[in-house]
């Protein structure tokens, strides 16, 4: 005879009052969706919108084929671009990395008071878009590399420092004690206790953020930060969507060996 029986759904488990609850949280979530569509509509124009598959279709056309012969006036904008992305990535380590040990609780000297102003730089350096850091400083400094590069190693700092700060609080401390017994200062411990732990960490990090900053400083020539997003700019302004199509192609090619180089990198590192 079988005596095992069967179990109980889970949906019988739950008195009235629960199912009430969860059918309120639902009719609350809808009503959430629905206000949130009618805000983003608002302003929508629907004749537009019906368009829309034309106009792109009509854009498309202009768009192919790319203007092959343009692919020379790139080459100095594009290198502008790799310069910016790399020079800006190392203006952002080198500053990410002591902000990165202020902020570990196990390196930094004062949990009160340095702790949180290392952990405020890189919530805000995080909080800005690339974008916005190059047109406040476009604004500042004027147009150029300049102005791309401390954009791109203000914004790197907070993403660098912060994974950085992770890793140093997540290294061995039996590790870190065998150094200490042995009667090591403060410095020597943090050379031979904490540093080789973080560094296969800081390579990737490093090779990681350059990648990503490639791909940032493709349009921050069109706030006048320089690099091929200058080029962008006056092709959109000029309406000349065979020359944009170009520029597209170039900037999808750097992104994918980029990309491949980066995933190179860290493999060979990690």
């Amino acid at each position: 005879m079988n005596t095992m029986k069967t179990p109980t759904p889970v949906w019988q488990h739950r008195t009235t009052g629960k199912r009430l609850l969860i059918w309120i949280g639902w009719l609350l979530l809808v009503a959430l969706c629905v206000y949130s569509w009618q805000l983003m509509t608002r302003d929508t124009i629907w004749a537009f919108v019906a368009d829309a598959p034309r106009q792109a279709a009509d854009l498309g056309s202009r768009m192919f084929p790319p203007r092959w012969s343009y692919i020379e006036k790139l080459w100095v904008p594009l290198w502008d671009t790799l310069n910016i992305a790399t020079l800006g990535t190392l203006l952002g380590i080198i500053i990410a990395i002591p902000v990165a040990f202020l902020a570990a609780s196990n390196t930094t000297p004062s949990k009160l008071f340095v702790r949180p102003v290392a952990l405020f730089i890189i919530v805000a350096s995080r909080s800005i878009n690339s974008l916005i850091w190059a047109l406040l400083l476009v604004s500042i400094i004027g147009p150029g590399l300049l102005a791309g590069i401390v954009a791109i190693g203000l914004r790197s700092i907070g993403f660098v420092a912060k994974l950085l700060y992770e890793a140093i609080e997540e290294t061995d401390k039996l590790q870190i004690e065998a150094v200490t017994a042995t009667g090591a200062s403060g410095a020597q411990i943090l050379n031979y206790g904490i540093v080789p732990q973080v560094m296969p960490a800081f390579y990737g990090i490093s090779v990681f953020r350059w990648d990503i900053n490639i791909r940032e400083s493709t349009i921050l020539g069109l706030v006048g930060a320089g690099g091929i997003g200058v080029q962008l700019q006056a092709s959109l302004n000029t309406l000349a969507w065979p020359q944009v199509t170009m520029i597209f192609v170039v900037i999808l090619g750097t992104v994918v060996i980029s990309e491949w180089v980066s995933a190179r990198v860290r493999h060979a590192i990690i």
